[in-house]
């Protein structure tokens, strides 16, 4: 086979898994065994197709390593969708520590209810944060957070 081929074989399943994953690593890593695939078809030596696809996978990766970095940095962190939005009590796992099992988005979910108020089954809640796969709910609604992260308005 000859090398150019199978540059471009290697580069097209890499773009081909990629598009099945969506990470953007195997992209890079896709389109630099393609630009050894034209270096090959060039006529270069196999270690001058290497050293520019190595070249290529390298300095993609970078840059895509820093924009995950700069996209992550600015997008608030504690922002929930689900903030704001109304649940109900289904039945309590343990009503002493406050943990129920509420009706939200078609399904039951666990929740903790914030507050010490006492809260009837079938009650209307609120969703005031998330910890993990678990919903704070109060009887009270939270100030729904800004989408550029900053203070509600």
């Amino acid at each position: 086979m000859q090398p150019a081929i199978a540059w471009l074989v290697v580069g097209l399943l890499l773009v081909a898994v990629e598009l099945m994953t969506g990470t953007f690593y195997l992209l890079i890593i896709g389109i630099a065994a393609l630009i050894g695939s034209l270096i090959a078809f060039l006529g270069q030596p196999v270690w001058m197709q290497a050293l520019v696809a190595a070249i290529a996978a390298i300095a993609g990766s970078v840059l895509v390593h820093r924009y995950h970095r700069v996209v992550n940095a600015t997008s608030p962190k504690d922002v929930s969708n689900d903030v704001g939005e109304t649940v109900t009590i289904v039945s309590w796992v343990s009503e002493p520590q406050r943990l129920a099992r509420v009706r939200y988005r078609g399904t039951t979910w666990d929740a903790e209810v914030i507050g010490s108020d006492p809260v009837a089954v079938d009650s209307m809640l609120y969703v005031v944060a998330t910890q993990g796969s678990r919903l704070k709910i109060s009887p009270t609604p939270s100030p729904r957070p800004s989408p550029a992260g900053g203070e509600g308005v």
